[in-house]
């Protein structure tokens, strides 16, 4: 049965561009010229924090422009279309696209705040993760709060302000955290230790979950932040392309093998029999690998658990579908084989305005892929998942 009107689109991984007042408008007066701010150099829009200057990249606010127009260059906000950074007309996009509700990862600051953890002064860098999210809840969500998802982002190189800064938000009205993918690229303790677990308390009981977007851990498959900075004709401090003969097209192919890695760490970490209320969602990554790599965890556990710090009794395959939600834009191998990775735990994303975006044909593509999937089914993957995940029940009918 295809998509019928009665279903209402939940995307779980879309993206917006911060204005240029974000930080200005939010910082003490002392923290102003460091902190985030809009350059113009060379007839480009570029971000200044710190002394550092950071591009938008063009794939980053693709929405309405033709695919051969498409690039990495910086691009300028008269280059993008208004929804990709004005929240009001970011919902004519979002009913032009047949989408109901949206979960918006930052820009600037990274999917899961690397650019601050990066920084020098962890002072600044803090209020600047406040200020994000205070941006984001107060003023982007407030703009249409039974459309906007509120997320919030985390100091997680403070353990103590990054428990605290979930409390907060979570006060605010946050649905859900944004994590690295992997902590360990960061420099940060590894999801085995116990490091964590002041953090996993709190999201488990606000119920808020752990959203991992891909490359949020500050690795790209065969690139790193400075590399990609090179890649776009920006100066870059440092760093080397890890494979420099390879186009971004085989980084932008294996964007998913980042949440393959986490998600079996995390089934081998003890963490989620440690908290059982603790979900993790993840973005990005699509599902048509989920089948596998289960089958081969389960394998793994079956044959490895009698000398290995592993969990006896815990079936990585059921750990999953106990903890975990994968989000796909297009995947149709993914569907045919929902059953194995559980219908109870797919979700939908646009990606707005990424050059993975099937904007503004989502909800067209989400019929064609889903034309053989039952209706209860298809109500679960497309809105009713998504809605139980980040406790955001309808308003309307």
């Amino acid at each position: 049965m295809p998509l019928q009107d009665h279903h209402q689109i939940i995307s779980v991984d879309d993206h917006l561009v911060e204005h240029p007042r974000v930080w200005q408008d939010r910082l003490p007066a002392k923290h102003r010229e460091a902190g985030p701010r809009i350059i113009e150099r060379d007839g480009k829009h570029l971000w200044s924090y710190e002394d550092i200057t950071y591009p938008t990249i063009g794939l980053n606010a693709v929405a309405g422009k033709p695919m051969e127009e498409w690039g990495m260059d910086p691009v300028r906000y008269e280059d993008m279309i208004p929804g990709c950074y004005d929240p009001v007309a970011r919902l004519a996009d979002m009913d032009l696209d047949g989408i109901q509700a949206a979960l918006c990862f930052p820009s600037f600051p990274g999917f899961a705040a690397g650019t601050f953890q990066r920084a020098k002064d962890k002072e600044l860098a803090l209020l600047c993760v406040k200020a994000w999210n205070d941006f984001y809840i107060d003023e982007w969500c407030a703009t249409a709060p039974d459309r906007y998802i509120p997320l919030a982002l985390l100091p997680i190189w403070d353990i103590d302000a990054c428990v605290a800064e979930a409390e907060r938000t979570a006060a605010m009205g946050a649905r859900t955290v944004s994590f690295p993918d992997s902590p360990v690229p960061l420099g940060l303790p590894s999801f085995h230790s116990d490091h964590w677990d002041p953090l996993w308390r709190v999201c488990s009981e606000h119920k808020m979950p752990v959203s991992m977007h891909f490359g949020s851990g500050g690795y790209v498959p065969g690139f790193s932040y400075s590399s990609m900075a090179k890649y776009s004709t920006l100066e870059a401090s440092n760093g080397q392309r890890a494979m420099p003969d390879s186009p971004f097209a085989v980084a932008i192919t294996l964007f998913a093998t980042n949440l393959m890695w986490s998600t079996v760490d995390l089934l081998f970490s003890g963490k989620l029999q440690q908290f059982p209320d603790l979900q993790f969602s993840l973005a990005e990554g699509g599902i048509g690998w989920v089948p596998y790599i289960l089958e081969r965890s389960d394998y793994v556990w079956e044959r490895h658990r009698y000398y290995q710090s592993i969990d006896f009794d815990a079936r990585p395959s059921e750990l999953f579908r106990g903890h975990f939600y994968g989000c796909f834009i297009d995947d149709e191998h993914g569907l045919a084989n929902r059953h194995t990775i559980g219908v109870d735990r797919i979700t939908i994303e646009s990606d707005y305005p990424h050059s993975d975006s099937t904007w503004p044909n989502t909800r067209k593509r989400a019929a064609e892929v889903l034309a053989e999937v039952p209706d209860d089914e298809c109500s679960l993957i497309v809105e009713e998942n998504a809605r139980r995940m980040l406790n955001f029940p309808r308003t309307a009918a």
